[in-house]
């Protein structure tokens, strides 16, 4: 079976089950793990941040940078299509008390300065106010784009202008850093926070890493113990971690795979690709997603599905170019 769902099934190497094996550990919760504060400060420093934090999640990384800079019942704006907001299960408003203000950022999930100054609501006695900017690099729903430093910095800047921080959903961050060959401390020179996740194409089984200022971080370590983040002797899983942030250039394996069954799919009849940016590929069905899922398990390739004739394949290390060849093979098969 070559599975495409996501990048999220990778599975540890030898070097990564090694190092959790030989991990040095402590009690994190005390900031006593070894393993876990060389995780932080090489993860900080890979972001361009102070500080970082160790979280079991993207999700709870999010979550928990949503409760450390907002206020309870604060609005936060975010593309409609984003990640924070559509698949977190109303996190915002069930763990912080805070609402979204969706703002439609186009085909590319790009929020302009004009939208954020639009979404902005001043605090009054009638009004909750805006307490936070979220924004996502790359946007998952819009098939993996990557938004630009410029792109990130105009709307950062517009924020700012308003004293509204700017979170970056970055759970594939180091995607977009290679696909625009920009490193990924300027990607993120006017946020004030971003998440980004070990556990999807850097292949580390669990983890996710919240970082930002010396303050933020310590406000956010407490905000994770209270959402049940506190772990103990996490070097243990924190370990293949610190192998993980060793596989950002390899990501660029993963973009021509991407683009490589994207070509294939879309010469398929009843089929239609676009060229992906990252290693996120979007297919448009002349079927349901369920039943051209179905049809192409039936012959060996798993993919999710994205909309009523939308399907997402997700290329990562598990996959390789022979993969993707017999991917498109099994899939013309399936649609014959």
């Amino acid at each position: 079976m070559i599975d495409l769902r996501s990048d999220t099934v990778t599975r540890p190497d030898a070097a990564m089950r090694e190092a959790a094996r030989t991990a040095a550990v402590g009690d994190d919760v005390y900031d006593e793990d070894p393993t876990v504060n060389e995780l932080e400060a090489r993860a900080a420093e890979a972001v361009g941040m102070d500080a970082a934090l160790y979280v079991p999640t993207g999700t709870m990384g999010n979550q928990i940078a949503a409760r450390t800079h907002a206020d309870r019942g604060d609005e936060l704006l975010c593309e409609r299509d984003s990640h924070i907001y559509n698949w977190e299960v109303g996190g915002l408003a069930q763990l912080s008390g805070l609402q979204a203000r969706p703002i439609d950022g186009g085909a590319r999930g790009v929020i302009t300065p004009d939208a954020v100054h639009e979404g902005f609501v001043e605090r009054t006695d009638h009004r909750p106010g805006t307490g936070l900017l979220a924004l996502e690099n790359t946007h998952n729903q819009k098939g993996g784009v990557a938004i630009t430093a410029d792109e990130i910095d105009a709307a950062a800047a517009a924020a700012h202008e308003h004293d509204i921080p700017t979170h970056v959903d970055g759970a594939r961050l180091f995607n977009a850093s290679v696909a625009l060959d920009t490193p990924a401390p300027r990607l993120l020179d006017n946020a004030d926070s971003v998440m980004f996740c070990l556990s999807k194409g850097l292949g580390a089984p669990v983890g996710s890493m919240l970082a930002g200022s010396e303050a933020f971080i310590d406000r956010a370590h407490r905000n994770r113990k209270l959402l049940g983040g506190g772990m103990r002797q996490a070097g243990i899983v924190a370990a293949p971690g610190l192998e993980a942030l060793d596989n950002v250039d390899r990501l660029a394996e993963d973009h021509t795979n991407a683009r490589t069954l994207a070509a294939g799919l879309d010469a398929i009849d009843g089929l239609a690709a676009e060229t992906p940016e990252t290693n996120i590929v979007l297919v448009e069905t002349d079927r349901t997603a369920e039943a051209f899922i179905e049809a192409i398990a039936a012959e060996g390739v798993r993919a999710s599905a994205f909309g009523q004739h939308i399907v997402r394949f997700c290329t990562h290390w598990d996959v390789d170019g022979d993969d993707i060849e017999r991917a498109i093979e099994c899939v013309e098969r399936a649609m014959s």
